[in-house]
């Protein structure tokens, strides 16, 4: 299989929105929980505005999407350097095993050291065993646990 890792396009829309909602429906935002239309849109405007930190990804082979990856860029309180926070990674279930996830991933590496960024670090349900294997080959588990308050 041939692919590419590249950012997305405004062309790329069509293709984009159902890897977006197969993400969002694998975390359980779909039917009644769905997002809103309107955290769509403005997610879609955020990655051709040049004034927002948030990136998209995606995977390409044959002309078709395999998979998207989304990251973002922030300050820190214990580094000069921005941090890379890779905030939602997604594959079709047909490209699954086939190294697209890992290559979405080291395309988002790529992108970090090039914002001059030393880091790259994301999270994922305690319950995803699978992309977990994946994970504990391409980065460290850095053992920290999240919290959080939802208003």
């Amino acid at each position: 299989m041939s692919l590419t890792i590249r950012a997305v396009t405004k062309q790329d829309y069509d293709q984009w929105l159902p890897l977006w909602d197969g993400y969002n429906a694998f975390y359980g935002r779909s039917g009644p929980t769905a997002l809103a239309p309107e955290i769509t849109k403005v997610t879609w405007q955020r990655f051709f505005d040049a004034y927002e930190p948030v990136h998209a990804l995606v995977a390409e082979s044959d002309g078709k999407l395999l998979g998207l990856t989304h990251y973002l860029f922030h300050r820190s309180t214990t580094a000069i350097e921005p941090s890379c926070y890779l905030q939602d990674l997604f594959t079709l279930e047909a490209a699954r095993g086939k190294g697209v996830a890992s290559a979405l991933i080291y395309g988002v590496y790529e992108r970090a050291k090039l914002a001059g960024s030393p880091r790259v670090y994301w999270q994922t349900h305690e319950t995803n065993v699978t992309a977990q294997s994946l994970y504990d080959k391409v980065a460290e588990r850095s053992g920290f646990i999240v919290y959080r308050k939802i208003f």
